[in-house]
């Protein structure tokens, strides 16, 4: 037995089902102790998809993803994709090749110090030396990425590790993989209780952990139990999502805001007037030191409270039973719920150019996943994206999440399809989006996982176009035209289906007929460049 065999067997034993890579040197002996064993290697066309694709199935599943790369720049090419992981919350694991310990310092193929660069990236950081408990490594990584604040961890895998021969033996006990939970002391939960009882207007704020995708029945508990409005903040633009509508004008009456999970930055105006009200109390909650520490000294004087407990056992510990109020709040709850419907969809009826607009495309959209029994919404970010996650509701929705980073999201519609084979899944992006991983179609191809993605094409970097033209203005435009590409033929070149459109009559048929090839599918759309709607935020 090797290295790399304790390696494959703890996550096998973990339930791994998927390991998402890209083939390199420093890896070849994790492929090889993959044969016969119950683990599917989805090698995808470059390293950060691998790194977005564990992250969607850990969202999507609730379990470990699992990305798995060589060294050096293999490693460097998934930094991106490791902080939108980390934004989102997502548990992952990420293994890296690494160059032999016996060569440490001389100049080995491919020698980078590779924790130091993660460190900053991730929960947790290790280059693991010591060959015999590889399998105890991987654990300990899996329990780190799901427990607390859940995100990535980086786990950097020596090549003479892999191959040193180790004594075989029994495998690890199931328990070595259970994450350690940190629950709300009962004081706690009676503090938190007794602050929102007193409030006449109170809001709790969530953060990616607890969206409705993720954990819907949570949100209910909360609403049901505590009396109070519970807004999920997952979006780079802050108070200023689209889907938040005039949120933020009532935001500004609570007087008591519980940040469940949500962590008190930029998004929140940093828990600053004029984004809440200056007599405004808080008290957070966190699974993360640093996060309380960010809090504290965001809030100041403010914060009433701060606890270190996980999330999930926290929504427990406060639906034990529901809330005794002293004020009623059926006013205030219809109050915030107006508030976040009260969406600007307001733009021109007509196209200057002629082009399709972006909400007659989203409409086509919105018909195509009213239509299916279990639809699977993933938006990128970028201007485009922002009209999708503005004018378009799912069951399950996937976003570009706090990071605010983009092209991510095609990667996504293939983990997402894995996860759920039945599912109608559906990935709208940009035309700058699409170019960050447009070769993943042919991953998509070779693992037989059908999905559309939606090209948004007005030919340029719109949300930075948007920048310059209200911040510049019209005669300083620079830098962010792109070409009327074709990217549906480039998708047709690697054995996909495409469709072209620049008539609005033509978007049902063409989706339909993307439906019926039951292969992975573009349609790129010629849409106009407007700019996208926006929340009311400060």
């Amino acid at each position: 037995m090797r290295g790399a065999d304790l390696v494959v067997r703890a996550l096998a034993d973990a339930g791994v089902r998927n390991i998402f890579t890209l083939s390199g040197n420093q890896i070849m002996p994790i492929f090889d102790a993959c044969i016969g064993k119950d683990i599917n290697l989805v090698h995808v066309r470059h390293e950060a998809a691998a790194v977005y694709m564990a992250d969607a199935w850990a969202q999507l599943t609730g379990e470990v993803g699992v990305a798995l790369v060589t060294a050096a720049p293999g490693f460097a090419n998934c930094l991106a994709s490791l902080y939108t992981a980390r934004a989102a919350e997502s548990p992952v694991v990420l293994l890296s090749g690494d160059s032999p310990t016996v060569q440490d310092g001389r100049g080995a193929f491919q020698e980078l110090r590779q924790v130091d660069i993660s460190r900053t990236l991730v929960k947790a950081a290790r280059r693991h030396t010591d060959p015999v408990t590889l399998d105890n490594a991987v654990a300990e990584a899996i329990r780190i990425a799901r427990s607390g604040r859940p995100g990535p961890v980086h786990l950097a895998l020596p090549f003479d590790i892999l191959n040193a021969d180790v004594e075989s033996r029994d495998s690890l006990q199931a328990s070595s993989f259970h994450s350690e939970e940190t629950p709300l002391a009962p004081s706690a939960v009676k503090q938190v209780l007794d602050i929102l009882a007193e409030a006449e207007k109170p809001i709790v704020l969530t953060g990616p952990l607890l969206t409705p995708s993720r954990a819907g029945h949570h949100i209910s508990k909360l609403k049901e139990c505590l009396d109070a409005p519970v807004v999920c903040m997952e979006s780079p633009r802050g108070l200023k999502d689209p889907v938040l509508g005039d949120f933020s004008k009532t935001l500004v009456e609570a007087d008591v805001i519980l940040f469940l999970g949500k962590i008190v930055d930029f998004s929140v105006g940093f828990g600053k007037p004029p984004a809440v009200n200056p007599n405004c109390r808080f008290v957070v909650i966190n699974a993360e030191s640093e996060s309380l520490d960010q809090a504290r000294r965001n809030l100041g004087d403010s914060l009433i409270h701060a606890f270190k407990a996980d999330i999930e056992a926290s929504v427990n510990a406060l639906t034990a039973d529901p809330i005794h109020r002293i004020h009623e709040r059926t006013e205030w709850q219809n109050v915030v719920a107006a508030s976040i419907e009260a969406r600007n969809r307001q733009t021109n009826d007509t196209s200057p150019s002629g082009r399709i607009l972006p909400t007659a495309l989203c409409s086509a959209v919105q018909r195509v996943m009213n239509a299916a029994d279990d639809p699977i919404l993933i938006c990128d970010g970028g201007e485009f994206g922002q009209w999708t996650q503005a004018w378009l509701s799912s069951p399950t929705r996937i976003i570009n999440g706090l990071a605010g980073a983009i092209g991510g999201m095609l990667c996504y519609a293939i983990a997402a399809k894995m996860a759920r084979p039945q599912a109608t899944v559906i990935s709208l992006m940009g035309d700058g989006t699409v170019g960050f991983h447009l070769s993943e179609f042919e991953t998509a191809l070779r693992y037989g996982t059908p999905f559309i993605g939606v090209i948004g094409n007005d030919a340029r970097w719109n949300a930075e176009y948007q920048i310059q033209l209200r911040d510049y203005g019209s005669e300083r435009l620079i830098g962010c035209e792109l070409a009327w590409t074709r990217y549906d033929l480039a998708v047709a070149g690697l054995g996909c289906h495409g469709e072209h459109v620049t008539d609005p009559r033509e978007l049902d048929e063409a989706f339909q007929r993307a439906l019926a090839s039951g292969l992975p599918a573009c349609i790129n759309v010629e849409i106009e460049g407007l700019p996208a709607p926006s929340g009311s935020g400060h």
